[in-house]
């Protein structure tokens, strides 16, 4: 349903208005889509039900076959720039905006739980401390690519709702499973108690990562850049150390997991040619 709208005072998109200054202030279930890959993600792969759309007047007719898609009842609002501009308080030169609810989301035990299934083969990735909304978006996207089952996040790491985090996920944030609770300490003994292989990656001091085979269940867990995870968290786990030239102390975080994901996920696929 295509819903013109001429004036930045319109009650209909308050839930756009000043989108930079209310996106970490929001608690009403609501999250802020940016962009045309996410919108199609939110779209055609996404457990999260669509609110309504804003668009700039000139996305409409690019997006169209993807507007088809849409239950007729869900408004698509559409402004010319400068009145999208001045509701959401930014020139949004991409022109295109979604909101979508949350529901049903699973603490990290549960989902653990659902996922655990002894005969079958499980990778997943874990973040402990994760406070930068470019890192946890960009592990989400690794995460999609490389094969992981689900990403778990612990209380103190970022929201990967958060419309920076979708935005750089490529979307992959709002279909592939997740769950953000309790503290690392416990999301470690979740998975220990599940039978669940825990790898710690840490910069030095550990195992090889390429000398290694990885199990048929496995969490790659890794913790903010700088601190690192917990010296007692990770003596809970294996440490695992990805080989790395002279002069370098450490990987970008999301870097580090994209490593180690594509190893299990090559080790993953070899397994298969030969069965």
């Amino acid at each position: 349903m295509i819903v013109s709208v001429t004036t930045t005072s319109d009650p209909r998109l308050a839930p756009y208005a000043a989108v930079k200054d209310r996106d970490l202030a929001r608690r009403d279930g609501r999250f802020i889509v940016e962009g045309r890959v996410t919108l199609q993600r939110l779209i055609e792969a996404s457990r999260f039900p669509v609110e309504s759309l804003f668009l700039s007047e000139t996305r409409l007719k690019p997006l169209a076959p993807l507007l088809w898609k849409l239950d007729p009842s869900i408004p698509v609002y559409a402004a010319p720039q400068s009145v999208m501009d001045g509701i959401t308080g930014f020139h949004l030169h991409r022109g295109v905006l979604a909101v979508a609810r949350r529901q049903g989301e699973a603490g990290c035990a549960e989902l653990v739980s659902s996922l655990a299934t002894p005969s079958v083969p499980l990778t997943l990735l874990a973040l402990i401390g994760l406070s930068n909304h470019d890192n946890v978006g960009a592990c989400f996207r690794n995460a999609e690519a490389l094969g992981a089952d689900a990403v778990l996040l612990d209380e103190t790491s970022c929201d990967p709702l958060y419309r920076k985090s979708i935005r750089v996920s490529a979307g992959t944030a709002l279909s592939l499973p997740f769950a953000r609770s309790g503290s690392g300490a416990d999301l470690v003994a979740q998975l220990q108690a599940e039978g669940i292989e825990t790898w710690a990656l840490t910069p030095q001091g550990g195992d090889p990562m390429q000398a290694l085979e990885p199990p048929e269940r496995l969490a790659i867990v890794v913790g903010a850049e700088g601190p690192g995870l917990p010296g007692d968290l990770m003596n809970r786990m294996r440490r695992v150390s990805i080989p790395m030239a002279r002069g370098v102390d450490s990987l970008n975080v999301a870097a580090a997991g994209a490593i180690a994901l594509s190893h299990v996920y090559s080790a993953r696929q070899r397994r298969c040619a030969q069965a």
